[in-house]
């Protein structure tokens, strides 16, 4: 939720990161000088639009102007624009004015202004952040300058522990723009041996002619370019070069470059009072706690001869125990072991027995499974050449030597002919070529080849 002011604070804070400064042409109107040396007008669109611009221009700018403004002229106007909170206006706090016609410098300025930020001279990214504590500040200037003389005033008034290093250079004139590019060359050859931590580029107001050495390509890039960080600190608080905005921190007025680029004294031992109170109530509540812990463990150990005389007494207790519990309890034990010793010699005959009766049981089993009890009744075992058994008819072929095993012998055969199912259920056997099955056997052992499968 915003509040009346803080909006319009915000909204002046808008238009002047959006817009900067602006030039502006147009017709004056109402124009006024009040006894104080503002002046209060209005600026409509000459070109018959319906618009129009509340304007205020104070005296430091109005005692500048070289000639008399009235209604109806055409004039060019160069400021800012603003809320005026006590109306809620949109106005334009105007810093220069000139009649059509002139205004050349400035639109120079504002081309130039176009071409760096498109090269990225002013892109807030490339800025660097100052030190927090910094030990040694350089200052670039004229040593004849009054901004110098209110740098060293500040500086000592917020942080007289800060040392200076001063490079003089032409801060007015056609021969400044090379003499500020070489004080910054020269604090950034001598950074090693200075301690030099930020440099603070500073000159007083003026016209923008006598600020346009701060608007020169060269100065601008060897701000961007510097290896310190640079606070610029040019003209009064309207005052904006190009140089600002290359720098990495723009302040209004040099006696602010001072108080940005070192941070007060006072307020740094405020902070380090702070902190040591902050940390004194910290111990403080430590040993506190810790003294209570002490407490509460001196409390559950209570007397010390009284917890000795307590385990005393229950150490002779466990003696007198001790003492009479071996004849009882051996007694114990040998009687469990007589009951153990009787349980595990009747366990072991009845095991003993259970398995003697189950190893009868599997020998006339195996016993009757015996082949040889099955080829005494009668039966014969018929193998093959490889000894392999022949279990069913039709793994035989004519011709094909087997063995026959009988209970008392063995005999080799020949197999004359194969007999299938049907003809066996007939009981009749048929030989080769048509040979009843029982002449062929019959001629077969005649031949002494052994009887036929």
């Amino acid at each position: 939720m915003w509040g009346v002011a803080a909006l319009l604070q915000a909204g002046s804070d808008a238009l002047w990161a959006r817009f900067g400064p602006v030039a502006v042409r147009g017709e004056l109107s109402g124009f006024s000088r009040a006894a104080s040396g503002h002046c209060y007008f209005s600026l409509k669109d000459d070109g018959g639009a319906p618009a129009l611009l509340r304007c205020a221009m104070f005296r430091r700018a109005a005692v500048l102007l070289d000639f008399d403004p009235a209604d109806g002229q055409r004039v060019e106007l160069r400021g800012r624009l603003d809320l005026y909170a006590a109306r809620g206006e949109l106005q334009l706090v105007v810093e220069a004015m000139s009649r059509v016609g002139h205004g050349t410098l400035y639109e120079e300025f504002v081309r130039l202004r176009a071409r760096l930020e498109a090269l990225g001279l002013f892109d807030a990214a490339r800025k660097r952040p100052l030190p927090s504590h910094p030990r040694r500040v350089g200052i670039v200037t004229s040593p004849a300058a009054a901004a110098l003389h209110d740098v060293l005033t500040a500086l000592a008034r917020r942080a007289p522990h800060v040392e200076v290093v001063v490079y003089p250079c032409q801060v007015q004139g056609v021969e400044a723009p090379a003499s500020i590019v070489r004080a910054l060359a020269t604090a950034a050859a001598r950074r090693g041996e200075d301690g030099v931590e930020a440099l603070l580029l500073v000159r007083g107001g003026g016209s923008l002619e006598d600020l346009w050495a701060f608007n020169d390509e060269r100065v601008v890039r060897a701000v961007a370019g510097s290896v310190l960080p640079v606070v610029c600190g040019v003209g009064h608080e309207t005052d904006v070069t190009l140089a600002d905005l290359a720098a990495d921190l723009r302040a209004p007025t040099p006696t602010a470059a001072a108080e940005l680029a070192a941070p007060q004294r006072d307020e740094l031992a405020s902070a380090l009072e702070a902190l040591h109170a902050r940390i004194a109530r910290a111990l403080q509540r430590r040993l506190q706690h810790a003294a209570q812990g002490l407490d509460q463990r001196a409390a559950r150990l209570g007397q010390p001869a009284r917890v000795v005389l307590g385990q005393r007494q229950r150490l002779d207790g466990l003696a007198h125990r001790l003492a009479r519990a071996p004849q009882p309890l051996l007694q114990r034990r040998r009687h469990q072991a007589q009951v153990l010793m009787a349980r595990l010699r009747a366990a072991a005959a009845m095991q003993l027995r259970t398995t003697r009766g189950v190893s009868e049981s599997l020998g006339l089993r195996l016993r009757a499974l015996d082949p040889r009890h099955v080829l005494a009744r009668g039966y014969a075992w018929v193998e093959d050449e490889g000894g392999r058994a022949v279990t069913s008819a039709a793994n035989l072929v004519p011709h094909q030597r087997v063995r026959a095993v009988w209970a008392d012998g063995a005999v080799h055969a020949e197999v004359v002919d194969i007999e299938p199912a049907d003809d066996a259920a007939t009981g009749r056997h048929r030989g080769p070529r048509g040979v009843p099955g029982d002449a062929a056997l019959e001629a077969t052992r005649r031949k002494g080849r052994g009887p036929a499968a």
